[in-house]
């Protein structure tokens, strides 16, 4: 059955990732859901046409996704979908982005696809199973030490407000890491962790639609996820911590001092 849920989902996220590239460089209708926080007419529609897809073979089952497409069904099958990761690039033409869709069951994240339509690149996994980039498996990377990782972190909507509490572990992480990147997709970030890309990865205050699918790419790539603390991670928690888990504790160790 699982089998079936991946190719439902992968077909999904092409669908969505069709919308953005038809999209991309052109007018977007850009609207603000605060400050920094924009939704443009291709996240819209590229929502549509993942739950579309997906209510097509799966009518009972849950939807939650970022703008708001939601149902009243009881079904212990959850999707949990972002149209488009990193709006602010697809707004500026940047083609950092991605399409993102989550399956909990019973309220425990059993799978995950991640499409970056600008490169063709689709990372897949179902809990057990391992994790794959275009069908070919992958692995977190071997750095073993915080001085020779590339870190990669966000920042929250409200970082104009609390500017301090982001740009304090940013410093710390300077310091002490080989090197920080910020490409400003947190499911791409989350996914580069699990392909060996990136070493590690923090940001806080995301959203569950941010994190679900990749949450499940980086443990089934044999990564390590938890909050600041080394609690146990949840995509409803406030705190994302992401590594190839053998400098989990030296970034958690950053992370306590702040």
């Amino acid at each position: 059955m699982h089998d079936e849920f991946l190719k439902v989902a992968v077909d999904a996220a092409r669908a969505g990732g069709d919308v953005l590239l038809k999209y991309l460089g052109g007018p977007l209708n850009i609207e603000f859901k605060g400050d920094a926080n924009l939704v443009t007419i291709a996240d819209r529609q590229a929502e549509e046409a993942i739950v579309s897809f997906i209510t097509g073979h799966y009518p009972d089952h849950q939807i939650m996704a970022e703008e708001g497409t939601t149902n009243n069904s009881v079904s212990s099958y959850r999707w949990i979908i972002d149209p488009l990761d990193g709006t602010t690039n697809f707004a500026h033409s940047l083609p950092i982005f991605a399409v993102s869709i989550g399956l909990e069951v019973n309220g425990k994240m059993v799978m995950g696809v991640v499409f970056d339509p600008v490169r063709e690149e689709c990372f897949t996994a179902m809990e057990g199973c391992g994790a794959y980039l275009n069908g070919k498996s992958i692995r977190v990377s071997d750095v073993d030490t915080l001085d020779k990782a590339l870190l990669a972190t966000g920042f929250p909507y409200d970082r104009r407000i609390n500017p301090d509490e982001y740009l304090l572990p940013f410093r710390e992480f300077l310091k002490t890491a080989q090197e920080i990147r910020r490409p400003g997709a947190a499911t791409i970030d989350m996914c580069y962790v699990a392909s060996g890309r990136f070493d590690g990865f923090w940001e806080p205050k995301l959203q569950p639609w941010d994190i679900a699918a990749a949450s499940v790419i980086v443990k089934e790539a044999g990564g390590k996820l938890s909050d600041y603390k080394g609690g146990e991670f949840s995509i409803y928690g406030k705190e994302t911590l992401a590594s190839n888990g053998k400098i989990h504790e030296e970034m958690l160790n950053v992370l306590r001092t702040i």
